[in-house]
């Protein structure tokens, strides 16, 4: 077991996320004594797991507390955005939202995207779905069409985009922008989800005195 918590956590750590779907992701998944000797390894660490059902990977982030002691010196560093700037957060929730939200909605109805109107009597017995039949994506043209302005103007758009890509938030194909394997995890959808739905993402793209409105809270 040994030898495999040591894989499983230095490739956690190189490459930021696993495939859940990975032999020794599964392992953490469905083998308790496995996971809570994960959980064990990487608290030792100050870290702790990423995971849940509805994304398509894994990953590590910083125990809450460990989280000032990390980054809480560095001036280019908030404890909560990862370095992201003001406009480059509301991008994200933009994106989250446009993603996301959908995505955790067909995944609970068990449906496909186009099938969003077809019921299904033994949907709630199907395993849940991962992937692009799920998490549809959108275009970067419509979307800075619709948001771009209030997020930059374009070269802000391109450069905040640029790097919600290289951090793993998205993966941009043929100028659409799809899910990418942080999008669903460093984001607390529970914390997240009644704000948007209940109309706060009008507040967070709105200016005031020239800054947008607060960020989102991801795990770091």
């Amino acid at each position: 077991m040994d030898q495999a918590l040591n894989i499983l956590v230095a490739r956690l750590l190189a490459q930021r996320f696993v495939l859940r779907k990975d032999p020794l992701a599964r392992r953490a998944l469905i083998d308790e004594a496995f996971r809570e000797s994960l959980e064990h390894r990487l608290a030792d660490c100050g870290l702790q797991l990423l995971e849940n059902p509805y994304a398509e990977h894994i990953a590590v982030a910083l125990q809450p507390q460990m989280e000032e002691w990390v980054f809480g010196e560095g001036e280019n560093w908030l404890s909560n955005n990862m370095g992201l700037p003001r406009d480059g957060i509301a991008l994200l929730v933009v994106v989250w939202a446009l993603i996301i939200l959908p995505k955790r909605e067909r995944q609970i109805a068990r449906v496909e995207v186009g099938n969003e109107d077809q019921s299904d009597m033994f949907g709630a017995e199907k395993p849940i779905e991962h992937g692009d039949g799920v998490a549809q994506g959108i275009s970067e043209d419509a979307l800075y069409a619709d948001f771009g302005k209030v997020l930059g103007g374009k070269m802000r758009f391109a450069t905040n985009l640029g790097q919600l890509s290289k951090l793993g938030f998205v993966v941009r194909r043929n100028r659409m922008i799809h899910e990418g394997p942080l999008l669903d995890l460093m984001i607390d959808y529970a914390k997240l989800a009644p704000r948007i739905i209940n109309g706060a993402l009008a507040d967070i793209l709105k200016l005031t005195d020239t800054k947008l409105a607060p960020e989102a809270e991801l795990q770091e």
